[in-house]
Protein backbone atom coordinates (compact mmCIF):
# COMPACT_ATOMS: atom_id res chain seq x y z
CA UNK A 1 0.00 0.00 0.00
CA UNK A 2 1.59 3.17 -0.97
CA UNK A 3 0.50 6.34 0.61
CA UNK A 4 1.99 9.95 1.90
CA UNK A 5 2.46 9.20 5.84
CA UNK A 6 2.92 5.85 7.50
CA UNK A 7 1.88 6.64 11.55
CA UNK A 8 3.35 3.65 13.86
CA UNK A 9 1.09 3.92 17.23
CA UNK A 10 -2.19 4.96 17.91
CA UNK A 11 -2.05 6.22 20.92
CA UNK A 12 -2.86 10.45 21.90
CA UNK A 13 0.65 10.67 19.72
CA UNK A 14 -0.58 8.81 16.74
CA UNK A 15 -4.00 9.92 16.32
CA UNK A 16 -3.06 13.69 17.29
CA UNK A 17 -0.64 13.69 14.09
CA UNK A 18 -3.18 11.98 11.81
CA UNK A 19 -5.63 14.32 12.95
CA UNK A 20 -3.88 17.11 12.19
CA UNK A 21 -2.73 15.59 8.60
CA UNK A 22 -6.01 14.71 7.72
CA UNK A 23 -7.19 18.72 8.14
CA UNK A 24 -4.53 19.68 5.52
CA UNK A 25 -6.00 16.42 3.32
CA UNK A 26 -2.92 14.76 3.61
CA UNK A 27 -3.39 11.11 3.31
CA UNK A 28 -2.29 8.87 5.66
CA UNK A 29 -2.54 5.31 7.36
CA UNK A 30 -2.28 4.76 11.09
CA UNK A 31 -0.61 1.07 12.13
CA UNK A 32 -1.26 0.00 15.23
CA UNK A 33 -0.48 -3.40 16.99
CA UNK A 34 -3.52 -3.69 19.82
CA UNK A 35 -6.85 -3.94 18.58
CA UNK A 36 -7.92 -0.69 19.71
CA UNK A 37 -6.90 3.25 20.01
CA UNK A 38 -5.10 4.30 23.27
CA UNK A 39 -4.33 0.59 24.37
CA UNK A 40 -2.19 2.13 27.33
CA UNK A 41 -5.23 4.06 28.22
CA UNK A 42 -7.72 1.17 27.84
CA UNK A 43 -6.13 -2.34 28.83
CA UNK A 44 -3.04 -1.17 30.87
CA UNK A 45 -3.50 1.89 32.99
CA UNK A 46 -4.79 1.49 36.94
CA UNK A 47 -8.50 1.97 37.83
CA UNK A 48 -8.50 5.26 39.81
CA UNK A 49 -5.92 6.98 37.38
CA UNK A 50 -6.81 11.20 37.00
CA UNK A 51 -5.16 12.84 34.89
CA UNK A 52 -2.42 14.89 37.22
CA UNK A 53 -2.56 18.30 35.05
CA UNK A 54 -5.05 20.81 34.65
CA UNK A 55 -7.77 19.97 31.34
CA UNK A 56 -6.17 23.15 29.56
CA UNK A 57 -2.78 21.41 29.60
CA UNK A 58 -3.68 18.07 28.31
CA UNK A 59 -5.70 18.98 25.35
CA UNK A 60 -4.91 17.37 22.08
CA UNK A 61 -4.72 20.10 19.11
CA UNK A 62 -8.06 21.35 17.81
CA UNK A 63 -10.87 20.26 20.20
CA UNK A 64 -11.05 20.63 24.29
CA UNK A 65 -12.58 18.68 26.48
CA UNK A 66 -16.62 19.67 26.81
CA UNK A 67 -17.11 22.86 29.44
CA UNK A 68 -18.59 21.09 32.12
CA UNK A 69 -15.71 17.99 32.34
CA UNK A 70 -13.80 18.31 35.78
CA UNK A 71 -10.87 20.15 35.85
CA UNK A 72 -8.79 16.81 36.67
CA UNK A 73 -10.05 14.41 34.43
CA UNK A 74 -10.41 10.47 34.96
CA UNK A 75 -9.54 7.42 33.13
CA UNK A 76 -12.56 7.04 31.64
CA UNK A 77 -13.34 10.76 30.62
CA UNK A 78 -10.35 10.60 29.12
CA UNK A 79 -10.85 7.37 26.93
CA UNK A 80 -13.96 9.17 26.08
CA UNK A 81 -12.21 12.08 24.57
CA UNK A 82 -10.13 9.94 22.67
CA UNK A 83 -12.39 7.97 21.11
CA UNK A 84 -14.62 11.35 20.01
CA UNK A 85 -11.58 12.70 19.04
CA UNK A 86 -10.54 10.17 16.53
CA UNK A 87 -14.15 9.81 15.26
CA UNK A 88 -14.49 13.55 14.86
CA UNK A 89 -11.19 13.45 12.73
CA UNK A 90 -11.63 10.80 10.98
CA UNK A 91 -8.75 8.58 12.09
CA UNK A 92 -8.87 5.27 11.54
CA UNK A 93 -6.36 3.19 12.66
CA UNK A 94 -5.36 -0.40 10.94
CA UNK A 95 -5.49 -2.44 14.18
CA UNK A 96 -3.34 -5.93 14.93
CA UNK A 97 -0.66 -4.63 12.61
CA UNK A 98 2.56 -4.93 14.43
CA UNK A 99 5.60 -3.47 12.99
CA UNK A 100 8.39 -5.67 12.68
CA UNK A 101 10.57 -3.19 10.29
CA UNK A 102 10.96 0.17 8.65
CA UNK A 103 14.02 1.51 6.80
CA UNK A 104 14.72 4.32 4.33
CA UNK A 105 15.01 3.31 0.37
CA UNK A 106 17.37 6.18 -1.02
CA UNK A 107 16.87 5.49 -4.63
CA UNK A 108 12.97 5.48 -4.32
CA UNK A 109 12.87 8.46 -1.37
CA UNK A 110 10.62 6.58 0.22
CA UNK A 111 10.28 4.51 3.33
CA UNK A 112 9.61 0.63 3.14
CA UNK A 113 7.37 -0.94 6.57
CA UNK A 114 6.72 -3.87 6.67
CA UNK A 115 3.63 -5.10 9.55
CA UNK A 116 2.82 -8.15 10.76
CA UNK A 117 -1.27 -8.64 10.52
CA UNK A 118 -2.18 -10.96 13.69
CA UNK A 119 -5.16 -11.39 12.24
CA UNK A 120 -4.82 -13.36 9.71
CA UNK A 121 -0.84 -13.95 9.77
CA UNK A 122 0.34 -12.32 6.94
CA UNK A 123 2.92 -9.54 6.52
CA UNK A 124 1.80 -6.29 5.07
CA UNK A 125 4.19 -4.02 2.87
CA UNK A 126 3.84 -0.22 3.32
CA UNK A 127 5.12 2.44 1.26
CA UNK A 128 5.16 6.65 1.98
CA UNK A 129 7.57 9.49 1.57
CA UNK A 130 7.26 10.36 5.35
CA UNK A 131 7.08 7.81 8.53
CA UNK A 132 6.28 8.91 12.16
CA UNK A 133 7.39 7.04 15.06
CA UNK A 134 4.12 7.63 17.48
CA UNK A 135 4.74 4.17 19.82
CA UNK A 136 5.82 6.84 22.40
CA UNK A 137 8.11 6.60 25.45
CA UNK A 138 6.19 4.11 27.26
CA UNK A 139 6.19 1.00 24.75
CA UNK A 140 7.34 -1.65 27.29
CA UNK A 141 7.43 -1.75 30.83
CA UNK A 142 10.95 -1.78 32.68
CA UNK A 143 11.89 -4.30 35.55
CA UNK A 144 15.41 -3.26 36.71
CA UNK A 145 17.56 -6.21 37.59
CA UNK A 146 18.14 -7.34 41.36
CA UNK A 147 20.26 -10.04 42.54
CA UNK A 148 17.53 -12.98 43.59
CA UNK A 149 14.31 -11.75 41.70
CA UNK A 150 14.03 -14.61 39.57
CA UNK A 151 14.00 -16.85 42.90
CA UNK A 152 11.46 -14.58 44.54
CA UNK A 153 8.16 -17.11 45.76
CA UNK A 154 5.50 -14.35 45.59
CA UNK A 155 3.86 -12.75 42.81
CA UNK A 156 6.15 -10.24 40.65
CA UNK A 157 4.02 -7.84 37.92
CA UNK A 158 4.90 -4.26 36.46
CA UNK A 159 2.04 -1.40 37.08
CA UNK A 160 1.78 -2.16 33.52
CA UNK A 161 -0.51 -4.65 34.53
CA UNK A 162 -2.19 -3.42 38.04
CA UNK A 163 -5.51 -2.58 37.81
CA UNK A 164 -6.66 -2.51 41.71
CA UNK A 165 -5.69 -3.25 45.00
CA UNK A 166 -9.15 -5.35 45.19
CA UNK A 167 -7.61 -9.02 45.18
CA UNK A 168 -4.39 -7.92 47.14
CA UNK A 169 -6.35 -7.64 50.31
CA UNK A 170 -4.65 -8.60 54.08
CA UNK A 171 -0.92 -9.39 51.74
CA UNK A 172 1.94 -7.47 51.86
CA UNK A 173 2.86 -5.77 48.84
CA UNK A 174 6.25 -4.13 48.39
CA UNK A 175 5.63 -1.11 45.40
CA UNK A 176 9.01 -0.54 43.90
CA UNK A 177 9.24 3.03 42.26
CA UNK A 178 8.23 6.01 43.45
CA UNK A 179 6.90 8.35 41.15
CA UNK A 180 3.10 9.09 40.02
CA UNK A 181 2.70 5.39 39.59
CA UNK A 182 4.00 3.65 42.86
CA UNK A 183 2.49 6.57 45.21
CA UNK A 184 -0.80 5.75 43.62
CA UNK A 185 -0.75 2.21 43.46
CA UNK A 186 0.25 1.91 47.20
CA UNK A 187 -2.09 3.87 47.96
CA UNK A 188 -4.69 1.95 46.14
CA UNK A 189 -3.26 -1.16 48.10
CA UNK A 190 -3.79 0.87 51.64
CA UNK A 191 -7.77 1.32 51.13
CA UNK A 192 -8.26 -1.73 49.92
CA UNK A 193 -6.60 -3.67 52.39
CA UNK A 194 -2.76 -4.62 51.57
CA UNK A 195 -0.62 -4.08 54.08
CA UNK A 196 1.58 -1.40 51.41
CA UNK A 197 5.18 -0.69 51.33
CA UNK A 198 7.12 1.71 48.66
CA UNK A 199 10.91 1.71 47.71
CA UNK A 200 12.05 5.49 47.09
CA UNK A 201 15.48 5.82 45.90
CA UNK A 202 15.64 9.04 45.07
CA UNK A 203 14.41 12.93 45.57
CA UNK A 204 11.23 13.78 44.41
CA UNK A 205 8.72 17.14 45.09
CA UNK A 206 5.43 16.17 46.75
CA UNK A 207 2.91 18.91 45.20
CA UNK A 208 -0.99 18.58 45.40
CA UNK A 209 -2.85 18.70 41.51
CA UNK A 210 -4.27 22.48 42.49
CA UNK A 211 -0.52 23.33 43.29
CA UNK A 212 0.84 22.21 40.46
CA UNK A 213 -1.88 23.75 38.42
CA UNK A 214 -1.33 27.00 39.65
CA UNK A 215 2.44 26.72 39.26
CA UNK A 216 1.61 26.34 35.86
CA UNK A 217 -0.57 29.11 35.34
CA UNK A 218 1.86 31.34 37.21
CA UNK A 219 4.83 30.50 35.16
CA UNK A 220 3.43 32.53 32.13
CA UNK A 221 3.43 35.19 33.37
CA UNK A 222 6.22 35.23 36.72
CA UNK A 223 10.16 34.33 36.79
CA UNK A 224 10.32 30.18 37.15
CA UNK A 225 12.27 30.60 40.21
CA UNK A 226 9.69 32.97 41.97
CA UNK A 227 6.75 30.85 41.09
CA UNK A 228 8.91 27.83 42.73
CA UNK A 229 9.67 29.13 45.66
CA UNK A 230 6.35 30.29 45.93
CA UNK A 231 5.35 26.22 45.46
CA UNK A 232 7.60 24.78 47.82
CA UNK A 233 6.14 27.26 50.34
CA UNK A 234 2.32 25.89 49.56
CA UNK A 235 4.14 22.16 49.69
CA UNK A 236 5.91 22.41 53.01
CA UNK A 237 2.56 24.19 54.90
CA UNK A 238 0.36 21.17 53.56
CA UNK A 239 3.02 18.55 54.22
CA UNK A 240 5.55 19.55 56.43
CA UNK A 241 8.76 17.99 56.49
CA UNK A 242 8.59 15.04 54.69
CA UNK A 243 12.47 13.66 55.20
CA UNK A 244 11.76 12.16 58.50
CA UNK A 245 9.50 9.48 56.54
CA UNK A 246 11.96 9.13 53.72
CA UNK A 247 11.00 11.35 51.28
CA UNK A 248 13.75 14.35 50.50
CA UNK A 249 12.94 16.99 48.40
CA UNK A 250 15.46 17.65 45.13
CA UNK A 251 17.92 20.99 45.47
CA UNK A 252 16.07 22.68 42.47
CA UNK A 253 11.99 23.57 42.39
CA UNK A 254 9.68 21.29 41.36
CA UNK A 255 9.12 23.54 37.80
CA UNK A 256 13.09 23.74 37.04
CA UNK A 257 13.31 20.01 38.39
CA UNK A 258 10.94 19.39 35.51
CA UNK A 259 12.29 21.68 32.97
CA UNK A 260 16.32 20.28 34.25
CA UNK A 261 15.38 16.33 34.49
CA UNK A 262 11.92 15.74 32.80
CA UNK A 263 11.28 14.69 36.38
CA UNK A 264 7.58 15.21 37.56
CA UNK A 265 6.42 16.08 40.49
CA UNK A 266 4.43 13.81 42.80
CA UNK A 267 0.81 14.55 42.93
CA UNK A 268 -0.37 13.15 46.15
CA UNK A 269 -3.79 11.64 46.27
CA UNK A 270 -3.51 10.95 50.46
CA UNK A 271 -0.66 9.07 50.01
CA UNK A 272 1.28 10.93 52.22
CA UNK A 273 -1.29 11.08 54.99
CA UNK A 274 -0.79 6.94 54.58
CA UNK A 275 2.47 7.05 55.32
CA UNK A 276 2.50 9.13 58.44
CA UNK A 277 -0.16 6.84 59.85
CA UNK A 278 2.06 4.47 59.72
CA UNK A 279 -0.43 2.48 57.01
CA UNK A 280 2.42 3.02 53.90
CA UNK A 281 6.02 1.62 54.96
CA UNK A 282 8.75 3.97 52.96
CA UNK A 283 11.84 2.08 52.64
CA UNK A 284 14.97 2.80 50.61
CA UNK A 285 16.90 0.75 47.55
CA UNK A 286 16.82 -2.78 47.34
CA UNK A 287 20.22 -4.68 47.92
CA UNK A 288 18.47 -8.15 47.02
CA UNK A 289 16.03 -10.62 47.47
CA UNK A 290 15.89 -14.22 48.83
CA UNK A 291 12.87 -16.36 48.29
CA UNK A 292 9.90 -14.25 50.10
CA UNK A 293 12.69 -11.71 51.64
CA UNK A 294 13.39 -8.31 50.26
CA UNK A 295 16.78 -6.97 51.56
CA UNK A 296 17.37 -3.27 51.47
CA UNK A 297 20.44 -1.60 51.28
CA UNK A 298 19.84 -0.08 55.27
CA UNK A 299 20.40 -3.00 56.12
CA UNK A 300 16.63 -3.87 57.10
CA UNK A 301 14.78 -7.13 56.09
CA UNK A 302 11.00 -7.85 55.15
CA UNK A 303 8.98 -10.56 54.08
CA UNK A 304 6.45 -10.09 51.08
CA UNK A 305 3.65 -11.61 48.97
CA UNK A 306 3.94 -9.86 45.98
CA UNK A 307 6.13 -7.37 44.23
CA UNK A 308 4.69 -4.65 42.00
CA UNK A 309 7.13 -2.35 39.95
CA UNK A 310 6.26 0.74 39.14
CA UNK A 311 9.71 1.43 37.44
CA UNK A 312 8.97 3.16 34.50
CA UNK A 313 9.07 2.29 30.46
CA UNK A 314 11.37 1.79 27.76
CA UNK A 315 10.98 2.81 24.12
CA UNK A 316 10.63 -0.33 21.92
CA UNK A 317 11.36 2.01 18.23
CA UNK A 318 14.59 0.36 18.11
CA UNK A 319 13.64 -3.37 17.38
CA UNK A 320 12.03 -2.06 14.14
CA UNK A 321 13.61 1.25 13.34
CA UNK A 322 16.39 0.54 10.38
CA UNK A 323 18.19 4.32 10.67
CA UNK A 324 21.15 3.18 11.44
CA UNK A 325 20.72 5.13 15.16
CA UNK A 326 20.76 8.35 12.97
CA UNK A 327 17.34 9.37 15.23
CA UNK A 328 17.32 7.73 17.59
CA UNK A 329 19.49 6.44 20.95
CA UNK A 330 20.43 3.35 22.04
CA UNK A 331 17.17 3.92 24.20
CA UNK A 332 15.07 4.32 21.69
CA UNK A 333 14.50 8.49 22.21
CA UNK A 334 15.64 11.12 19.60
CA UNK A 335 18.93 11.71 20.04
CA UNK A 336 17.90 15.73 18.96
CA UNK A 337 17.02 17.64 22.68
CA UNK A 338 13.38 19.64 23.06
CA UNK A 339 12.18 21.29 20.98
CA UNK A 340 13.99 19.39 18.17
CA UNK A 341 13.35 15.82 19.00
CA UNK A 342 10.05 15.70 16.37
CA UNK A 343 12.37 15.81 13.52
CA UNK A 344 14.59 13.38 12.27
CA UNK A 345 16.20 13.07 8.61
CA UNK A 346 14.65 11.64 5.19
CA UNK A 347 10.89 12.37 6.07
CA UNK A 348 11.25 10.42 9.72
CA UNK A 349 9.67 12.02 12.84
CA UNK A 350 9.04 11.84 16.09
CA UNK A 351 5.66 12.63 18.24
CA UNK A 352 5.14 11.60 21.91
CA UNK A 353 8.61 12.29 22.65
CA UNK A 354 9.27 15.35 24.19
CA UNK A 355 8.79 14.27 28.15
CA UNK A 356 6.12 17.26 28.11
CA UNK A 357 2.90 15.47 28.68
CA UNK A 358 0.08 15.42 26.41
CA UNK A 359 0.91 19.49 25.92
CA UNK A 360 4.24 18.26 24.25
CA UNK A 361 2.49 15.67 22.07
CA UNK A 362 -0.03 17.83 20.89
CA UNK A 363 3.13 20.82 19.97
CA UNK A 364 5.11 17.56 18.26
CA UNK A 365 1.66 16.50 15.80
CA UNK A 366 1.07 19.83 14.95
CA UNK A 367 4.85 20.73 13.99
CA UNK A 368 4.97 17.26 12.29
CA UNK A 369 2.01 17.87 10.12
CA UNK A 370 2.92 21.30 9.51
CA UNK A 371 6.25 20.99 8.22
CA UNK A 372 4.68 17.52 5.98
CA UNK A 373 2.58 20.08 4.51
CA UNK A 374 5.27 22.50 3.19
CA UNK A 375 5.74 19.40 0.24
CA UNK A 376 2.32 19.52 -0.32
CA UNK A 377 1.95 22.93 -0.97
Amino acid sequence: MNTAVVIVGAGPAGIATSACLNLHSIPNVVLEKEDCLASLWKKNSYNCLKLHLGKEFCELPHMSFPRHAPNFIPKADFIKYLDDYAEKFCVVPKYQRCVKSAWYDKESMTWRIFAYNTSNGEIEEYSSRFLVVATGENSEGYIPQIPGLDRFQGEVIHSFFYKSGERYNAKRVLVVGSGNSGMEIAFDLAIHGAKSSIVVRSPFHVMTKEQIFLGMKLVKYFPINFVDSLLLALAKFTFGDLSTYGIVRPKDGPLLTKARTARSSVIDVGTVDKIKAGEIKVFGPISSIEEDKVKFMDGKSESFDAIIFATGYRSTANKWLKDENETLDLEGLPKKAFPHQWKGSDGLYCAGFAKRGLAGTSMDAINIANDIKKVFE
